[in-house]
């Protein structure tokens, strides 16, 4: 355990951080990993760790989040590593946090879907909007929370009540989903899977995961029963370490790797890219490019949050259609996280 003493410096450290404001490049940036005693937030919260421009990384869950500090505080890299536990720790962690990465919440078990989750998560994703309304309102906010098509929706409701919604900064986190299509299309293709490049749009559960092979570089050239099996298994890819675990957890190491890109693919937009360089990644995001007003596409990083939204790639016809017939349970999904976000505003 640590001491009480190094806790309350570890408390105290993140007001030393911020000398140099967020418009400023000079400093390192706070980043408050929120769930980082669970599986996922473990090893998101040791790759973070490796990232030189943060200074401060703190970890909150309701419990056992000094024992993580501890452990990671004796890795030789810059960033701070400060524990929080309990609902009191939760604005304290998000702080004048330049990024909160939230992947608290209820896993999968064998035999159940991400909307199974809604009943518990939704009540993790509505603690985090209020204490980002009063702790850190200008912070990016990066979603894992699933299910992620209602979740984030719920965010969106909360923080427009507490006037502090920015749909540039509110992010669900659907990296996964690209980088299982590079990995899976790197080995059919039998090439490195960091040269695949494939956008993955939609949301983050089944039928509205889509990846669009049709644009995929290098050219996939499958039949058409080969391309039906890779989507369905992108799709359910998640499904497939679960039953992988046999009860025991569901993605966490791979959702662990893709967050922490995403996360660093930010932390590049505030700090500023080299040159021309475009920062580009897929997520579920505010959007006006479909009918749902939730979906995710490519998009343009920048200092604060979403700088240009990509929009749809060039689709072939069965993506079109693959399209349309998911469209209809997107909405379904947002509109239900919409209405649960209303109610928990008026319950409050």
């Amino acid at each position: 355990m640590l001491s009480p003493r190094l806790i309350t410096q570890f408390s105290r450290e993140p007001l030393r951080a911020f000398q140099f404001g967020l418009g400023g490049c000079r400093r390192g940036l706070k980043v408050a990993v929120v769930g980082a005693g669970g599986g996922i937030g473990q090893p998101l919260a040791l790759l973070l760790k490796q990232n030189p421009h943060i200074s401060i990384l703190t970890l909150h869950d309701l419990k056992n989040t000094a024992g993580v500090a501890a452990d990671l505080s004796h890795i030789n890299t810059r960033a701070t590593v400060c524990p929080f536990e309990g609902n009191d720790g939760l604005k304290k962690a998000m702080d004048k946090a330049d990024i909160v990465v939230v992947p608290a919440g209820m896993p999968r078990k064998p035999g159940m879907k991400r909307d199974d989750l809604v009943g518990v998560n939704a009540s993790v994703a509505c603690s985090v909007a209020y204490a980002a309304s009063d702790a850190c309102p200008g912070a990016l906010l990066a979603f894992i929370t699933n299910p992620i098509n209602v979740i984030v929706p719920i965010v969106a409701t909360i923080l427009k009540a507490k006037g502090t919604y920015d749909p540039n900064r509110l992010f669900g986190v659907t990296s996964l989903d690209v980088v299982r299509a590079k990995a899976f299309l790197g080995d059919i293709l039998n090439i490195d899977p960091q040269t695949v490049d494939v956008p993955v749009i939609g949301g983050h559960t089944g039928r509205t995961i889509l990846p669009i092979l049709s644009q995929c570089d290098p050219p996939y050239k499958g039949t058409d029963e080969e391309r039906e099996a890779l989507i369905h298994r992108i799709q359910e890819a998640g499904t497939e370490v679960v039953k992988a675990k046999e009860g025991l957890g569901s993605a966490t190491l791979s959702m662990a790797y893709a967050a922490a890109n995403f996360v660093n693919s930010l932390i590049k937009a505030i700090k500023g890219s080299d040159g021309d360089e475009c920062i580009v990644e897929c997520a579920y995001v505010e959007s006006d490019v479909t009918e749902a007003k939730f979906f995710a596409t490519p998009l343009i990083l920048g200092p604060q949050g979403i700088k240009d939204n990509i929009g749809l790639p060039e689709l072939d016809d069965v993506e079109k259609q693959a399209l349309d017939c998911m469209l209809p349970i997107l909405k379904e999904s947002i509109d239900k996280g919409i209405k649960l976000g209303e109610d928990m505003v008026d319950h409050c």
